[in-house]
């Protein structure tokens, strides 16, 4: 080959790296685990689309919300990106992703009735759809069946009625050492939130940016969480004043706790082996006979970035990584609950007996608002639900503060709706 025609080879070759048919780096930014771990998923991508190269850079979850909106801000944002399902309506407001109702309905790939109503619509803001669920998270209620079944509950409880009369029991039962029903940290939110989804409550009027506290229906569950400590069967504590929760729970000083899949792998590790027959998993009890209790619609999502100029190859990631075999394979590294319930089968989890109690909530959990300003809000329910806890003021000026707190909250957003501008 003459110096000329080598020349002109190596000029085409560099002329094909612009589209994303050659010569692609994806910038992938992931967190936590997730994001160490899902390099092990991409060779095998990376062979199935030569030319297409992904770089992945890992984000811990502390840093993760301020570094995506400095890169938004300073127009440096990646390709494509893991985001918890809380943020998606922040970012939307932002404008910052990419909407892909089109790409789903050409996908051959990626079915909505394969997922999980409720998570999938975590992703729905506005009618658009925005994400795909990566992996899903819930919470059900972790329990010693053996200090149940000695109170007389060899079941765990289906409704709150039964749930407070185990817990009277549990305590009961304790034989002259402190014992309680449940574990409800103060500076946690989840739990209370919870109890108000499952009362019927729509935590906030969103379209007025108003809060929905003081209504009945959160009223009737949050009297219900407070009758708990009043009553003794929860401790007045947070987790800071827990010196080691397993201990605590292996202890028997609690018999019942409302956590996540995390601590599946935590409970087998941290508990020692002749209780490791002695707790299981359920799902959550709702406030009526017959009726599933809800739970909180959790996890994270693959989103694209609008100012991505490879969302092609961008969208060609998301489905690989939403393919069951790929869910099935994160979940043996990482313990992840799959999206897809497809790779609920081809994984087994189905069949493990305490992952079951995920499975079943999983269709029943429910999203919470939509808005930017949740994370902000949610923390206001923990707060001042622990002043009315410990004394600080009655149940309804805890819930009637709550409400002012979320309408200075939401101040601007009504500002901007009175001015037909988009909040």
């Amino acid at each position: 080959m003459s110096r000329a025609a080598g020349i002109a080879v190596l000029l085409a070759l560099c002329c094909g790296c612009g589209g994303d048919g050659g010569g692609v780096t994806l910038r992938f930014w992931a967190m936590g685990r997730e994001g160490e771990v899902v390099r092990e998923l991409l060779p095998e991508f990376e062979r199935e689309n030569p030319g297409l190269r992904v770089e992945v850079q890992q984000i811990p979850w502390t840093a993760a919300h301020e570094k995506l909106l400095t890169a938004h801000v300073g127009e440096a944002t990646p390709d494509v990106a893991q985001l918890g399902n809380t943020w998606l309506s922040e970012f939307v407001a932002l404008d910052a992703i990419a909407p892909l109702d089109a790409r789903i309905a050409a996908s051959a790939t990626i079915d909505p009735a394969d997922h999980f109503p409720g998570i999938w619509d975590t992703n729905v803001i506005e009618g658009r759809l925005y994400g795909v669920p990566w992996y899903v998270d819930t919470r059900v209620l972790f329990y010693r069946r053996d200090l149940l079944a000695a109170a007389g509950h060899p079941d765990p409880p289906a409704d709150w009625e039964e749930w407070r009369a185990a817990m009277r029991d549990v305590v009961a039962g304790g034989g002259g050492a402190r014992r309680y029903g449940i574990l409800l940290p103060l500076n946690e939110w989840p739990p209370t939130v919870i109890l108000g989804l499952q009362a019927g409550s729509p935590l906030l009027d969103v379209e007025r940016g108003y809060g929905a506290f003081a209504q009945p229906e959160f009223r009737r569950a949050f009297d219900f969480y407070l009758s708990l400590f009043r009553d003794g069967l929860a401790p007045p504590v947070s987790n800071n004043e827990i010196a080691n929760l397993y201990q605590e729970f292996a202890r028997g000083t609690f018999a019942m706790y409302i956590t996540g899949p995390w601590n599946l792998g935590e409970f087998q590790r941290r508990l020692p082996a002749e209780l490791q027959d002695a707790w299981a998993t359920a799902p959550l009890p709702g406030p009526e006979p017959g009726v599933p209790g809800v739970s909180l619609a959790g996890g994270s999502s693959l989103v694209i970035f609008k100012d991505s100029p490879h969302a092609d190859a961008a969208w060609k990631l998301i489905e690989f990584l939403s393919r069951p075999q790929q869910q099935a394979r994160f979940y043996e590294l990482t313990g992840d609950l799959p999206a897809h319930k497809t790779a609920w089968e081809t994984t087994g989890i189905a069949d493990d007996p305490r992952a079951r109690a995920f499975r079943t909530q999983l269709e029943h959990v429910v999203s919470t608002p939509k808005l930017p300003e949740w994370e902000q809000i949610a923390t206001r329910v923990f707060e001042r639900g622990e002043t009315a806890v410990r004394g600080a003021s009655t149940p309804q000026e805890a819930l009637e503060a709550l409400d002012r707190d979320v309408a200075r909250m939401l101040e601007k957003r009504r500002w901007l709706a009175e001015k037909g501008r988009r909040p």
